[in-house]
């Protein structure tokens, strides 16, 4: 359905818009989404990927957790010089998400491989079942 619409002259592209949020309606000037996609693995593993071509890894991208909420930044820069002009094209990106329950941040791992980020966090099997709590009688 999505590439109908963007076959369709003005139209806008609703379904980018609902992975990246509204035009304009960014928590703070400058600032873009980054496009990611996320799953738990049947190992019990919450993945994220995120898309972040021409970054540099070690450079430009900061992965912080606080409080459950995983956090990514990434601030991309190029210059591109011919003979009569010069072009500059530079942006900050950033993306929340909610980790899930008692997932083990500090285990968490990034890689970075062909303009692809993905960050892996070990979240434990939840114990399910109801335990029986004894009354002592005092």
């Amino acid at each position: 359905m999505s590439s109908m619409l963007e076959r369709l002259p003005g139209w806008p592209d609703l379904f980018g818009w609902a992975e990246t949020g509204l035009p304009g309606a960014h928590v703070a000037p400058g600032l873009h989404g980054i496009r990611i996609e996320e799953h738990l693995t049947d190992d019990g593993t919450y993945v994220v990927r995120a898309e972040l071509p021409g970054v540099d890894p070690e450079k430009d991208v900061e992965i912080t957790v606080d409080s459950g909420l995983l956090t990514l930044r990434a601030e991309r820069s190029e210059q591109t010089t011919e003979k009569h002009r010069t072009e500059f094209r530079y942006g900050t990106f950033v993306r929340s998400v909610r980790l899930p329950a008692g997932a083990k941040d500090d285990e968490a791992t990034a890689e970075y491989e062909d303009g692809v980020l993905t960050i892996k966090v070990p979240v434990p099997e939840a114990k399910t079942g109801t335990r029986a709590i004894p009354v002592r009688h005092v």
